[in-house]
């Protein structure tokens, strides 16, 4: 599969999913751990692709939404945006209100804590 593909394939297959590097628990940069800080508090699972581990991933998805750096959120299959946009969000309480609602819409439970 065209590396082009298999990002659009993650992007629609995951209501939430955020292109960093490292991993949540472990992230390999400081904006990525914001970001997957600001993901985690909301408390709703999402998907995540490590960018380090997958060098084409890495060098082609600045081209897949024209959005240079990383990390990269995408919520219900729309690029929401990199650290500062996803702190915003998280902070004003639209995060959290954007990823239950794409959870809802794919049909996937909620947390107990929502």
């Amino acid at each position: 599969m065209d590396v082009m593909d298999r990002i659009k394939s993650a992007v629609d297959e995951n209501p939430v999913i955020v292109f960093m590097k490292g991993s949540p628990k472990l992230p390999q940069c400081g904006f990525s751990s914001r970001t997957a800080q600001a993901l985690m508090s909301v408390g709703e699972e999402f998907a995540y692709i490590d960018v380090i581990q997958d060098p084409e991933i890495f060098q082609n998805l600045p081209r897949f939404a024209d959005w240079p750096t990383f990390p990269q959120v995408y919520v219900a299959g729309e690029l929401i945006g990199g650290c500062d946009i996803t702190l915003e969000m998280f902070e004003n309480g639209e995060l959290s209100t954007m990823i239950k609602e794409a959870r809802t819409a794919a049909g996937l439970p909620l947390s107990a804590a929502s």
